[in-house]
């Protein structure tokens, strides 16, 4: 007996009978109404939510905002009501709480009164949160009540979009404003660093001069120190001089009553001068002659005479006369006391023109004085009168030294005290072009932050205020880049069912369908043989199951599936190896491995992460997520179904073989024992035939 013909005679025992055909046909039937009635029930549950009835109740009494009537409530209602989303209904707050209570309304949203007045207050001084009261009752639908609370959220998040936006389009305007500000007081800190330039520059000038003024005032000090003694003598002396010209004033007018005559004496005295001048100079013109002749007498001069006044006479003088006369006249002129009258004659006249000449310079100098001394007569009447100003002057220089001489202590005192403010001023001075050169530093260092400031705002209009408003109210946007897209929520469930399928239509069939045929192990004797028969009848029956079960996921459903050939060779993979488990259970245990098969699959069912990541699971569920062959079905035909990763998929592959071989070694290894030997249990007749 072959392999073949084992196959053929279990198949032909399950359609021996019209009932035994129907039987056969309905539990075939099984998990194509399990995996296609439960997807078809949740092929795409979103898509109807706008026929779940919600009521809404808006209690909103609205706000002012900016002087504008704001109604966040009405908008809020206008917008759920508009969005479809949901079967909403506007109605009043007992409608809606008793609708919710006896079923009409699966959830309800209300609207509270100060809705508007509270969203409004974040722009005051005492912001209130706004508050969306849901109203649910899981009797209607625990998962409507989900569902209302994701409704809330999206309710919440379009009203914070909306505040958002206004409020942002607030300060993003207060921001502008800041911004133009910051410019006006970058300008202003850099005047207010030109101007502590120029302070701290008439700082430093002042504190110069404020040291320059202390030095002054020290000295100042240090010269009245002794000023007191020395207007004491200062008083003295203008006493003396007041006195002095007292007497000079009362001098200079009598000079002044002698003199008043001079001009007329000085005239007369000119006068006589000439005159004198005029007769002295007649008289050398008149001694001139004399002392010519007396200047050229000479023995030949005196002989030429003597002869010509004899020839005058009509004598004519012999050469005897003549020798004897020259003779005469040489002795007489060569005689010393002649020679002694004639040099004084000689002085007398030459004294005669000097006298003239002298007498001449005396009438010019008397005409100059008779010229002079009304200037002289006038000048001694002016120095009367100003000697007399000078003795009033000299009284009041008195007065007003005997005055300084009082005073002087008390400027003593005073130039002392001025050196102590001098030096405090001096010290104030410095610390103020101190304080300035930090002002202006400070100021410049001002500016540079403000502009930093300034630059790190960013410049807006009011269009781009709209966009920016747009982005800070929702700055967030989720974009959609599944690498791998199960499409609906349908789909989504698809692997985690049809693995329940192919598992659900092994169990069923096994209720039929004999592991092994006791039989062939006792006729035919090759284990091989008879398990390889025993396994191929249920997994050839999962083929036409799993096909079966994917024309209706991808055509009736309409369940996208991104590599149809590999999820149909999971889907017949997992069929087998699930085949191949629950035989090795019944050839091992019988039926308890029948019944251990339904709590296999119970244990599956919330151990392979079908519905909620194996993550949530508790720690024991957790490890066993990992060691049972159903988690492994499920992600590879989530990979192949989506178009995710291949190497999982072969990986998933991988560890549903080892199962398969697994599960037929064990099966293998009991049926290789039942050819040797029996036992009684194995004797005992089975409770499904």
């Amino acid at each position: 007996m072959t392999t073949t013909s084992l196959v053929r005679a279990e198949l032909a025992r399950l359609t021996a009978t019209p009932l035994a055909r129907l039987a056969f046909i309905a539990l075939m039937c099984v998990p194509l109404l399990y995996g296609g009635a439960y997807l078809w029930a949740n092929r795409d549950p979103y898509a109807k939510l706008d026929q779940v009835p919600a009521a809404i109740v808006n209690q909103d009494a609205g706000a002012t905002l900016d002087g504008d009537r704001v109604d966040y409530g009405k908008d809020v209602t206008k917008e759920a009501i508009d969005g479809h989303d949901f079967a909403w209904k506007e109605t009043s707050a007992a409608d809606a709480r008793s609708g919710v209570r006896n079923g009409t309304y699966d959830f309800v949203v209300t609207i509270p009164h100060d809705f508007s007045s509270s969203l409004v207050s974040a722009q005051s001084d005492d912001p209130q949160q706004a508050k969306l009261t849901m109203t649910t009752a899981d009797t209607n639908s625990y998962l409507a009540s989900t569902i209302a609370e994701q409704a809330g959220k999206t309710m919440r998040t379009a009203v914070a979009e909306r505040v958002g936006k206004q409020a942002a389009k607030t300060l993003l305007v207060g921001l502008a404003d800041v911004r133009d500000s910051l410019g006006d007081a970058v300008d202003g800190a850099g005047q207010l660093a030109s101007g502590a330039t120029t302070a701290k520059d008439g700082a430093d000038r002042l504190a110069d001069g404020t040291g320059k003024l202390s030095s002054g005032a020290s000295q100042l000090a240090a010269g009245t120190a002794e000023l007191p003694s020395q207007t004491q003598q200062l008083d003295s002396g203008a006493q003396q001089v007041s006195t002095g010209a007292a007497k000079l004033a009362s001098g200079l007018s009598d000079a002044e009553q002698q003199t008043a005559a001079l001009p007329s004496q000085t005239q007369q005295l000119n006068a006589g001068a000439q005159q004198v001048a005029t007769g002295l100079k007649t008289l050398s013109d008149s001694t001139d002659p004399a002392l010519d002749a007396l200047e050229a007498l000479s023995p030949d001069t005196v002989n030429a005479a003597i002869t010509a006044a004899a020839a005058k006479q009509g004598v004519e003088l012999s050469p005897e006369a003549q020798a004897v006369i020259e003779q005469t006249v040489e002795q007489q002129l060569a005689d010393s006391g002649n020679q002694e009258q004639l040099a004084k004659v000689k002085q007398a006249l030459t004294g005669i023109d000097q006298l003239r000449d002298g007498s001449a310079r005396v009438a010019a100098g008397t005409q100059e004085l008779a010229d002079a001394s009304p200037t002289l007569a006038n000048g001694i009447a002016t120095a009367a009168d100003g000697a007399s100003t000078l003795s009033g002057g000299a009284s009041q220089v008195a007065a007003g030294t005997s005055k300084l001489a009082a005073a002087a202590p008390t400027l003593s005192s005073g130039a002392s005290q001025l050196a102590t403010g001098a030096a405090s001023a001096d010290d104030g001075a410095e610390s103020l072009a101190s304080g300035l050169t930090k002002l202006e530093s400070g100021s410049k260092e001002l500016a540079d932050k403000l502009d930093d400031g300034r630059t790190k705002i960013p410049s807006s209009t009011a269009s781009s205020r709209e966009d920016q408003a747009s982005v800070i109210s929702d700055p967030v946007k989720v974009g959609d880049d599944n690498v791998a897209s199960a499409g609906n929520y349908g789909a989504g469930l698809a692997p985690f069912f049809i693995s329940l399928a192919a598992w659900i239509g092994m169990y069923a069939l096994f209720l039929i369908l004999r592991p092994i045929s006791k039989r062939a192990i006792t006729a035919v004797r090759k284990p091989l043989r008879v398990v390889l028969g025993g396994w191929l009848t249920p997994a050839l029956l999962g083929v036409v199951q799993m096909v079966a079960l994917f024309l209706i996921v991808r055509f009736a459903l309409d369940l996208n599936v991104v590599q149809a050939g590999p999820t149909i060779g999971i889907m017949v993979l997992a069929s087998a190896t699930f085949a191949a488990i629950i035989m090795a259970l019944n050839v091992l245990l019988g039926s308890v491995g029948q019944f251990l098969g339904l709590v296999l699959m119970l244990v599956q069912l919330v151990t392979a992460g079908g519905t909620f990541p194996w993550q949530t699971l508790p720690g024991p569920l957790a490890a066993l997520h990992f060691a049972l062959p159903m988690t492994y079905s499920v992600d590879a035909i989530r990979q192949t179904m989506y178009g995710g990763s291949a190497a999982a998929a072969w990986s998933d592959t991988g560890v549903l073989l080892c199962w398969l071989l697994g599960a037929l070694l064990v099966s293998y290894v009991v049926t290789a024992r039942q050819t040797r030997s029996r036992t009684l249990r194995d004797l005992r007749p089975s409770l499904i035939g």
